[in-house]
């Protein structure tokens, strides 16, 4: 096995870079006559802009210009678009009110920028923000998704009557509703998907200017793909061609989906640097971080399954309001019905199934992808009906998963919503996770629990996400001169370990040695395409494209090293690097051939793109367990285990470390993380992280992680399915399964996300005022 290749726990190169303070991230860069923006945000949820009087900022000191949403107006500047759009049932299109930069006639949302200050300061700047007078004319609000669908309701935007933005639907209802009559059980739930705030380290930041040399507009921003953003930039938003902008983007310090999109805020500083020919760079701050970045989830769901005698699944409905904000953002309409539909049946076989999803414009954030974007929601729901399931049935959770798991032998499967999988043994995931959990001593570890006057829950969940974004990928292997190689590839590392991975996969089908291949993302000028990072693409996409990069580099230099052998090509055999006469100890390595090939003037240097044939389907099953303490509420996990299938892993310790993030994302969300708005003012009540909870470290326990590799897909170049979001796709309803086992064994109903000891107090005294009356 070659030393720091595919399948080896290599320790991340970048880290050094970060631990020792040398990474460059947007806010590091500061240009020749760097001016600062800052922006006045609206202090209302709903409100009309009867006028707005910038001229004592103009006036402050340090102050270059004002803008204002009318200056936009004016030059033509288009919306932050709604790019990923649905249709309503009807055939019409959606709703999707346009979402200005700076808004010009009424804002939506507390923190809505109505104003731009630009100054030589950013302190500057600031203090002139504040002496902009804004004339608003304060409305009523709505906040609540199935408030904002009432008759009498306020209306969000003039012209969206009904708040609706999509009324969608799929699948077969005619059939759902006939499996239903027929059944021998039926059971039903209403859960709410609580709104949740991404909160990457690094706020977002953008630093924009004109290259003096090329004409080039060149945005610095930290997102999670450079050819996207720079598509929407010059299509959608300045109507220019394409290669008069160059996006880049250096270290990104987390993203988790919401850096995946085109905020107001790249647009307005962008103009302003093509206004002012000058370079102008904006860092958010926290407060506006929980203000304005696009929020996840946030879904109020009411569904229902039908069993047969034999506890088989026979039918599924799903009716959603999915709180979109105050806009549709850019896949906003997407994530509660395409991106959660496909995989709404999950693992298992379910012969028929329907969705409704109504979309709502509410006096909040937007909302769009957050990790795993809509396969955690989709999840999340099935493994609560199914635990549901169990109870009504009088069956084991585990025996009813069993019972209705998609068979292995019945790969390739397609699902009832027409998603087919190519491979996953769901019932041999499950088996491995129960039994690396122990399941056979809980009964007396909850003993144990009991007589320490603690309540002891179990939960599993089997889970399946489909990795999704651009189908396609770049990649490019370049020799340099001096004797290392260059891998240039699309997406976007947002501290993943991508810098490492990639080098990893070069290394093993190249033969260079490791530490002399470098990794190279995020700009535009580097590479001609990528699709970003996002729906757990990024190792399988960019790997696969690595690989057959490295393929045509090690074919040229088949050629080179055989005629410099002086032998045929079919006699040349490669391995490790090194080209060898077949039957002969003649050979030279792959170094010396990128020398010979530099010195000729023809460089080895490759590009290859990899078209994915078909998602990959990575799945698993997650188990937890909690404690309860009755007296106080306070929820403890206190053993996690998780199994799963990612294909064929190239770095074991880089994906279990995708893992436990996504799993501490997951027991944020189902304990802690809950963003809130007053229902009367439309304020955030979670606007600093004293009021909005955010996992610690004490807050997490060890994680028995089990990866699994005798399930590979051919849908990848290397076998490897997605990671990414796998651990929070299974982490909320494990707990929350846990957890609700324990209350329901005390007596006490089920309960929603986020499990706050509050809420779980507030169940438990109850359920024992009734029990005691």
């Amino acid at each position: 096995m070659l030393k720091f290749g595919i399948g080896q726990s290599v320790r991340r190169v970048e880290d050094r870079r970060f631990l020792t303070g040398h990474g460059r991230y947007t806010d590091d860069i500061v240009l020749d006559g760097q001016l600062y923006a800052s922006f006045v945000r609206s202090p209302y949820a709903s409100a009309r802009i009867n006028a707005v009087d910038v001229a004592d900022a103009r006036a402050a000191d340090g102050v270059v210009a004002v803008f204002t949403g009318a200056d936009l107006d004016a030059d033509g500047i288009g919306g932050v678009p709604a790019v990923a759009r649905v249709k309503n049932a009807d055939g019409t299109p959606m709703q999707a009110p346009k979402r200005p930069a700076i808004a010009s006639d009424a804002v939506h949302f507390a923190g809505e920028a109505v104003a731009m200050v630009i100054a030589t300061d950013p302190m500057l700047a600031r203090d002139a923000a504040e002496l902009v007078a804004v004339d608003y004319e304060e409305r009523p609000v709505v906040v609540d998704p199935a408030r904002a669908l009432a008759g009498d309701t306020v209306a969000v935007h003039d012209g969206s009557p009904g708040n609706l933005c999509f009324d969608w639907r799929q699948g077969k209802a005619a059939e759902v509703d006939a499996a239903m009559a027929a059944a021998a059980t039926m059971v039903e739930i209403d859960i709410v998907n609580n709104r949740v705030s991404a909160n990457p380290i690094e706020p977002r930041a953008i630093n924009a200017h004109i290259d003096a040399e090329t004409g080039q507009t060149v945005v610095h921003t930290n997102g999670q793909g450079v050819h996207g953003m720079r598509g929407i930039l010059a299509d959608a938003v300045f109507k220019a061609p394409a290669d008069e902008f160059r996006v880049v983007m250096p270290d990104v310090g987390g993203g988790f989906g919401m850096k995946i999109f085109l905020y107001p805020e790249h647009v307005a500083v962008t103009y302003a640097a093509r206004k002012l020919r000058r370079p102008v760079k904006w860092t958010g701050d926290r407060s506006e971080s929980l203000l304005t970045d696009a929020h996840g989830r946030d879904l109020r769901t009411h569904a229902r399954m039908a069993l047969d005698t034999d506890g088989r699944f026979t039918a599924f409905e799903v009716d959603t309001i999915a709180n979109l904000g105050a806009y549709a953002s850019q896949f906003g309409a997407m994530i509660p019905t395409s991106a959660a539909a496909g995989l709404a049946t999950t693992v298992y076989d379910i012969p028929v199934a329907s969705l409704h999803v109504r979309g709502v414009f509410t006096n909040t954030a937007p909302v769009d992808a957050y990790r795993g974007a809509g396969r955690p929601e989709a999840n999340y729901l099935i493994e609560r009906l199914v635990d549901a399931a169990a109870r009504a049935t009088g069956r084991t959770p585990e025996a009813l998963r069993q019972i209705n798991y998609i068979r292995p032998d019945a790969m390739p499967h397609t699902n009832a919503m027409g998603t087919t999988y190519d491979t996953g043994d769901f019932a041999e995931m499950q088996r491995r996770a129960l039994a690396a959990a122990d399941m056979a001593g809980f009964a007396e570890r909850r003993r144990q629990s009991e007589a320490r006057g603690l309540l002891r829950g179990i939960g599993l969940a089997s889970y399946i996400e489909w990795t999704q974004g651009n189908p396609k990928e770049e990649a490019r292997i370049r020799f340099e001169a001096d004797g290392s190689a260059t891998v240039l590839v699309g997406t976007q590392s947002n501290g993943q370990g991508h810098e490492t991975a990639f080098a990893q996969v070069a290394a093993e089908l190249t033969g260079m040695p490791f530490d002399k291949v470098r990794v190279v993302m995020g700009d535009t000028a580097e590479i001609r395409t990528g699709g970003g990072t996002g729906g757990s693409r990024s190792l399988q996409m960019a790997g696969s494209a690595i690989r057959l990069a490295s393929e045509a580099v090690v074919e040229r230099a088949r050629g080179i090293a055989a005629d410099r052998l002086e032998a045929a090509s079919d006699d040349i055999r490669f391995e490790a690097g090194r080209f060898t006469v077949a039957g002969t100890d003649l050979g030279i390595g792959i170094e010396e051939v990128a020398r010979i090939a530099l010195d000729g003037g023809e460089p080895l240097d490759e590009s290859r793109v990899f078209d994915r044939p078909a998602p990959t389907f990575p799945n698993g099953c997650h188990v937890a367990e909690v404690e309860i303490d009755p007296e106080t509420g306070r929820v403890e996990p206190v053993r996690y285990t998780v199994a799963d299938d990612f294909g064929k892993v190239v770095n074991p310790m880089i994906v279990k470390g995708q893992v436990q993030g996504g799993v501490a994302q997951g027991l944020g969300q189902a304990l802690i993380e809950h963003a809130v708005y007053d229902d009367d003012s439309g304020q955030l009540m979670t606007g600093s992280f004293m009021d909005y909870g955010m996992p610690r470290a004490d807050d997490m326990i060890f994680l028995d992680i089990t990866l699994h590799e005798d399930m590979p897909t051919a849908s990848s170049g290397l076998g490897s399915k997605g990671c990414g979001e796998a651990g929070t796709i299974g982490a909320c309803p494990a707990i929350m399964n846990a957890i609700n086992d324990a209350l329901t064994r005390a007596g006490a109903p089920e309960i929603d996300m986020p499990a706050t000891p509050a809420r779980v107090w507030a169940v438990l005294t109850a359920a024992r005022a009734t029990a005691a009356a």
